[in-house]
């Protein structure tokens, strides 16, 4: 963690106050901001991203492809995280001293051998561990073990105990062994070290969302020493989602009934968006603060389990920006399931290394694929669903109105020679798109009902299987109620992945967009372009250039270059789930973050220090 510079902390809690001030209006500036039809393209790109166009001739061209670019810079950057890793358990502790200005958690030493016997690549890359526990050192260590009793006693929360080194799980409430699948898999994750743990207990959150959610005016107040966060959760707190009333029980953001104005204006404004532009990464800590009418169109602002308003330490599977909850390995990347586990032979209950649906590249359709529940939020209040990120993504893929959208492409395939044409949509997604719902949930909270939700978006009644998706090669990841459970499946597929989100996981630091995955924007506006780039200009596409293209034949008309990359994306994802997405890395994860939570937690943390 990198510490801030005394002098400008007067500076932050300046920016704090005015966040806060501005928040209070919520989603009033983000309507203000619609209706001004103000596109926010930071929302899909940074500025260095947009590629200057030219005209050479009557036709418009570009200079360059950005993907290529960030293709490379990609693979630059992931082979320099991994050749940057400490090759020596002293390399390790000088580095993690460098990093936090502490020693390590005593154990350190056996959790290097852990990670060495197990040939886990990511060594120094924690720094998602010290993030979560940060707030929890400005607190005493009986505070820290009192707030964990009190957190097993919560609803929807489980505890998994270490008592002379055996781990159990227990529902606090109901005194009985029946825990949540979380409870269960986290349970699981300890199994190998549990030995060399002290008696100590972890909340666990049993529900996808993120818990721990606490006002900002509360989060200066946590302990009575008066001190504040340490300097880097401070900085995360000042772009993270804001707007939390401190008197709604709920905890639910500020946000307001949209009317069906409000909502279109926003659609106007997502689709404006510049279509051209590509994320460098997906956008867990995209600041809603900053683009506070983005709050309209993800459904994570609108769930309606209950947040706690207190910093409690809850494990959870995954957090948005602005929750405190401590991340860990989901359960669905862990266990080994027939809905969830690439490879998984239900019949004979074991993992294979190909799964037995999988489909040879040049068999996988071009067509960009996603099913799914018509989930992606809560209900409280209810009329937002509309614009969940489910429902918006479903609904642009199936639109057959009369609108164009601008598409860049090579003309003629292969070359270098791009161009760009206004297309319709109806034809595009036609061409590309093949997303549907399989199955209707919550549809009393959908404006108009049932009736509305199924005239609205696309239905694919014959439902779909896990292994249904490997006739594929574009396989898109989204939320739903909270984070996807499907990612890892999905890249150990042979197929390429793209993916949306909000929300931050433990890998967050381990893995490369534009190398082991695509990223997408919430708005999803770049992904025809992304389609043209790989897969080659549709036949609609070649038509409005009035490409000579056109006369060759379809296999003729796909980029080669184009379909190697996206085939190199798609192995490249494949060896990342099968070198630094194993179970065992997941363990070497949860290992030493007990470590660092057990000495957060002890009344003498200078005795549990490590030093050589």
């Amino acid at each position: 963690m990198h510490e801030i510079m005394p002098g400008r902390k007067r500076g932050i809690f300046f920016v704090v106050a005015v966040c806060a001030v501005f928040m209070q209006a919520g989603l009033w500036a983000g309507r203000k901001q619609t209706q001004n039809n103000f596109p926010d393209n930071t929302l899909v790109s940074s500025s260095k991203e947009l590629i200057p166009f030219m005209k050479l001739d009557a036709r418009p061209k570009i200079k360059e492809h950005p993907i290529p670019h960030l293709m490379a810079e990609a693979e630059n950057n992931f082979r320099k995280l991994l050749s940057r890793q400490s090759k020596t358990l002293e390399e390790a502790v000088r580095e993690y001293r460098r990093r936090y200005r502490r020693d390590p958690p005593r154990g350190f030493d056996h959790w290097w051998q852990f990670v060495k016997d197990n040939d886990v690549l990511m060594i120094d890359e924690y720094d998602a561990i010290a993030e979560d526990l940060a707030p929890f050192w400005e607190l005493p260590a009986d505070e820290v073990r009192r707030r964990a009793d009190v957190a097993g006693s919560l609803p929807s929360i489980d505890l998994v105990r270490v008592r002379n080194g055996n781990a159990t799980a227990v529902n606090v409430r109901t005194g009985s062994t029946e825990v949540s699948a979380r409870a269960r898999g986290f349970l699981s994750m300890i199994e190998k070290f549990q030995d060399r743990l002290p008696d100590v207990d972890f909340p666990i959150n049993s529900m996808a969302e993120g818990r721990i959610l606490v006002p900002w005016e509360q989060r200066m107040k946590l302990n009575e020493s008066g001190k504040s966060f340490h300097s880097r959760i401070l900085v995360h707190i000042l772009t993270a989602i804001q707007g939390v009333s401190p008197h709604n029980s709920v905890g639910l953001y500020t946000s307001f009934r949209a009317s069906s104005t409000t909502q279109r204006q926003t659609n106007q404004l997502l689709a404006q968006t510049h279509e051209f532009s590509f994320p460098e990464s997906v956008s867990g800590n995209y600041s809603f603060c900053e683009n506070p009418w983005a709050h309209y169109n993800q459904g994570h602002f609108f769930s309606d389990w209950r947040t706690v308003s207190v910093l409690f330490p809850v494990f959870s599977p995954a957090k948005a920006s602005g929750y405190l909850d401590i991340r860990i390995p989901s359960h669905y990347y862990y266990a080994q399931t027939r809905r969830y586990t690439y490879g998984w032979d239900p019949v004979n209950l074991e993992l294979k290394p190909t799964d037995h649906m999988e489909t040879a590249w040049e068999q996988k359709s071009d067509k960009i694929f996603w099913r799914g529940a018509s989930t992606g939020g809560g209900s409280s209040p209810p009329g937002f669903s509309a614009n969940y990120q489910r429902h918006r993504f479903v609904r642009m893929a199936s639109d057959d109105s009369t609108s164009n959208r601008t598409v860049v492409f090579a003309d003629p395939p292969g070359s270098n020679n791009y161009v760009y044409v206004q297309v319709p949509t109806s034809a595009l997604n036609e061409e590309m798109m093949d997303v549907a719902f399989v199955k209707v949930v919550d549809s009393f909270n959908y404006p108009g009902g049932i009736g509305a939700l199924i005239r609205d978006h696309r239905f694919d009644d014959g439902g779909v299987n896990l292994g249904d998706h490997w006739r594929h090669k574009y396989l898109v990841d989204v939320d739903g109620m909270g984070y996807s459970g499907r990612f890892f499946s999905f890249l150990e597929s042979d197929s390429a992945v793209m993916k949306a989100t909000v929300y931050r996981e433990f890998f967050e630091e381990w893995i490369q967009p534009w190398l082991h995955y695509i990223p997408l924007s919430p708005s999803y506006q770049e992904i025809y372009n992304i389609h043209s780039f790989f897969s080659g200009a549709t036949r609609s596409a070649l038509a409005a250039a009035n490409s000579t293209a056109l006369r060759l034949p379809p296999v003729k008309r796909r980029p080669v270059d184009g379909d190697r990359r996206l085939r190199r994306i798609a192995r490249a994802g494949k060896q990342w789930k099968r070198t630094l997405g194993r179970r065992v890395d997941m363990e070497a994860y949860v290992y030493r973050l007990v470590l660092e939570y057990v000495r957060v937690s002890s009344e003498d943390r200078e005795e549990w220090n490590f030093v050589l």
